[in-house]
């Protein structure tokens, strides 16, 4: 498959081991939210070379987005689903993405996440990332869901870690949440987005050998 996809998707891998980037290729991806950890996440994985995302979020990109999140100016009020796939086209043409500008719930994530490999959650509130984690394991018991919990501020790099619960890994410190004085910041949230990315890629290698 990868051969025929022509020389300028062979020169963007290039450096690829060919019998992961084959695997890569042939994934589909859930990401559920489209911010600092879904915007990070959704460009990582498209630079390593993933074939689909599918990515659901009802937001729209505002400026005090651009200080962690994959934007620019010029995207400001378009739906962030939007923005974040016009910009992957931009980095990789290769990789297929499906943008769902609506919120998720109980009712309907299976609709769009369905097909997905692994699902990745992205979300801020922890009702939702327990509403997420729930129904997934609910009805996708085998498949991985790779979600964060703890990003906030910045430093503190040795409390930052990967959780495994079952099928279930947690990224980040688990302790630092939202609150007056304690913000997301562009290197923590990257960095936990990363490791989450990071970790997709080892799971996915290790789904289909």
């Amino acid at each position: 498959m990868i051969e025929k996809l022509g020389s300028l998707y062979q020169k963007l891998f290039s450096g690829h081991d060919p019998a992961q980037l084959e695997v890569w290729q042939n994934a589909v991806v859930g990401i559920a939210g489209a911010g600092g950890l879904g915007s990070n996440i959704a460009v990582s994985l498209a630079r390593a070379g993933i074939g689909k995302l599918i990515i659901a979020d009802f937001d729209i990109v505002t400026l005090e987005n651009l200080n962690r999140q994959q934007f620019f100016l010029d995207q400001a009020d378009q739906p962030k689903v939007e923005a974040l796939r016009d910009n992957l086209a931009k980095i990789n043409p290769y990789c297929e993405v499906v943008a769902i500008n609506e919120k998720i719930t109980p009712g309907n994530f299976a609709d769009f996440f369905w097909t997905c490999d692994i699902l990745m959650e992205a979300f801020d509130g922890a009702d939702q990332k327990q509403m997420l984690i729930e129904s997934w394991q609910e009805l996708y018991p085998d498949k991985p869901l790779i979600g964060a919990s703890g990003l906030s501020g910045y430093g503190r790099n040795e409390l930052i870690r990967t959780v495994k619960l079952d099928n279930i890994y947690l990224c980040g410190d688990g302790v630092s949440e939202l609150q007056p004085g304690i913000s997301p910041v562009a290197p923590r949230v990257g960095i936990v987005a990363n490791m989450q990315a990071n970790l997709c890629l080892e799971l996915l290698i290790k789904l289909k050998s």
